[in-house]
């Protein structure tokens, strides 16, 4: 396969690409690249029997290494592949990426290979028409194609705009790397962001974003500055594009949740051309998980979800603390077939123009998970949704939803002590509270995580709990204005009475040491073992009652989940820990914990 014609994608008139050659595997090596959301990916050598390259194998192929399908000298046809050229300092690297493949059986290793990027830096590489290894007949064929891929030969569409009978070699996005200079994708807009302003030291900017898929990968590709002024009106959610001439490099991954090592810098030397036949682009993908399953994830994750909309908040607007400017904000509550529901939080001009009726069902793709009173998600910059969407799941969940779920009680992460009493905290973050204060967690610009065992020693019972608006999912503080008239001005409503929610100073101690934590209502419930109205109504019946339930809430212990952060008040700046969550001791599990602890090989 390897012998007389340069092996390179950027020669789009080598018939090689329109060829299915047959070569041998032989060595298949796993590897896991960083970030939050790693994919598991297989790199391999790949004969022909005189000579061998580097390659990878696409995400969709995992199964067959899985599976033992595709394992250490099978045979296997390529139906779809692609080249990288990687550009070093000593030569250049050639790495055949493998989209699509049959499983044709295995062999001994066949015939003695050479490296072909050693033989092509001594001067003899290229490629030829392909060989076919002599393999056994009766072998099973195993095949396995990229989703909704044509079976026909490669061959590049002719995008709109471009000249009649002018071709161009396409990379899949899995392929990119900063080593490569030229390239281009052939890829579907996902989403597409708002035009963002800007200003740090080097002065103003504004930006723009959109989310890039083809069958291999996803990818963002960001625009600055003149960049949005040319490119930003030709990307449309849902249409396809040939875009080349950009810059990889490697992922911020604090501004993306987009789950790819790299992302694309567009560049005032940017092209992007429209294409017309798209038969063969994926729409997008989901990995949807139901509500229930919100407190099995990490804050910060990002996840998929199918719901309802079973009520709109109004918009309002929230400060930003670090440009003290105003974003609009409007709460929904989505619910779905496991009968739980969640506060999700739209931003900015979807914020806006959100007006859905009927109680739609909506895909949210790239959800950011918030812990602020129990599970809530809230759309991102790289997050998209889609109204009605045509698909199974969709028309099955509305069919529930009108048939029985609109009636349903649905049950909230955030509902009345649930999150705090009965929460799944993480022993591998367990620390003491020394331990807390020694590593100096909360003191930089970030916030920290840590869980402790303690017991309360202290509550302070001056304001205990505060009005709040009765409101499902408001929670803002009411002001008393007039017998039975309390005013809400973020809901711009009255109510005859508030709804009263803890806010408690409690202080807590383990063997190190003490600390003082603040906590909300799931925290106050989980402590007193009942709600703030209940307190109330206890304090204005007889004051001492209430002073011994205050003071039965002392001598608990729990296991605290709790968040460290630095905070400046009346110019005084402290670290405060407040408590995310927490569980009754099972004194079961901590004698198990202890004991491995005394078996541990630290334990000494």
């Amino acid at each position: 396969m390897f012998t007389d014609a340069p092996l390179s994608s950027e020669d789009p008139s080598n018939p090689i690409f329109d060829s299915n050659p047959r070569v041998q595997i032989l060595s298949i090596k796993k590897v896991t690249p960083g970030g939050p959301n790693p994919v598991e990916r297989h790199r391999v050598i790949i004969s022909d029997g005189v000579h061998f390259v580097q390659g990878m194998l696409a995400a969709q192929l995992n199964s067959l290494v899985l599976d033992g399908l595709a394992v250490k000298n099978s045979v296997v046809n390529l139906t779809k592949w692609a080249v990288n050229t990687l550009t070093t300092q000593q030569q250049n690297k050639r790495l055949l990426i493998v989209l699509a493949m049959e499983v044709v059986g295995v062999t001994e290793k066949i015939g003695s290979p050479e490296n072909l990027d050693l033989k092509a830096s001594e001067g003899a590489a290229g490629v030829a028409s392909p060989t076919t290894p002599a393999v056994p007949a009766e072998q099973k064929v195993f095949k396995v194609e990229v989703p909704q891929a044509s079976s026909a030969p490669r061959q590049q569409p002719k995008p709109a705009g471009r000249p009649p009978g002018s071709t161009v070699v396409v990379f899949p996005i899995e392929s990119l790397s900063p080593y490569q200079n030229k390239w281009t994708i052939k890829a579907r807009v996902i989403q597409k962001s708002d035009i963002k302003h800007y200003s740090n030291q080097r002065g103003e900017g504004k930006l723009f974003s959109v989310t890039l898929m083809d069958e291999s990968a996803e990818i963002k590709a960001t625009g600055f500055n003149t960049v949005v002024d040319e490119l930003y009106d030709k990307f449309e959610e849902g249409k396809v594009y040939e875009i080349s001439r950009g810059k990889v490099q490697i992922a911020k991954r604090k501004y993306s949740n987009v789950n790819n090592d790299y992302e694309l810098n567009f560049e005032r030397g940017t092209e992007v051309r429209e294409v017309t036949d798209v038969a063969e682009m994926p729409a997008i993908k989901y990995s949807f998980i139901e509500l229930k399953a919100l407190d099995q994830q990490t804050k910060d994750s990002t996840v998929d979800v199918l719901v309802i909309v079973k009520q709109i908040g109004d918009l309002t607007q929230v400060t930003s603390k670090a440009t003290q400017k105003a974003i609009p904000k409007r709460d929904l509550t989505v619910v779905d077939r496991s009968t739980y529901s969640c506060r999700l939080t739209l931003w900015g001009k979807q914020a806006e123009n959100f007006n859905e009726p009927n109680q739609p069902v909506i895909a949210f793709k790239g959800l950011r998970v918030g812990d602020f009173g129990g599970r809530t998600l809230s759309m991102s910059g790289s997050s998209t949704m889609t109204v009605n969407p045509d698909m199974e799941e969709a028309h099955k969940l509305r069919g529930w939803f009108d048939q029985e779920g609109g009636a349903a009680n649905f049950q909230s992460h955030s509902s009345a002590g649930a999150s705090a009493g009965s929460a799944t905290i993480s022993r591998t973050e367990m620390k003491t509270f020394q331990d807390v204060k020694d590593e100096g967690l909360g003191t930089e610009e970030r916030q920290d995580f840590f869980t402790t065992r303690a017991t309360i020693t202290h509550i302070k019972p001056d304001n205990l709990a505060y009005p709040a608006c009765p409101t499902p999912n408001c929670n803002k503080k009411v002001i008393e204005s007039g017998y039975e008239n309390w005013r809400c001005e973020k809901c711009d409503k009255s109510y005859p009475k508030p709804e009263y929610r803890y806010i408690m100073s409690i202080a807590a101690a383990d063997y190190t040491t003490q600390a003082w934590l603040q906590g909300f209502n799931d925290v106050g419930i989980a402590v007193f073992g009942m709600k703030a109205d209940e307190m109330f109504e206890l304090k204005d019946a007889s004051q001492d009652d209430f002073e011994a339930a205050v003071k039965k809430g002392v001598g608990k212990s729990f296991l605290f989940s709790i968040k460290a952060k630095t905070d400046t008040y009346n110019d005084t700046t402290r670290v405060r820990y407040g408590v995310m969550r927490l569980a009754p001791l099972d004194w079961k599990e901590e004698c198990h914990s202890l004991l491995e602890t005394l078996h541990s090989p630290y334990a000494q």
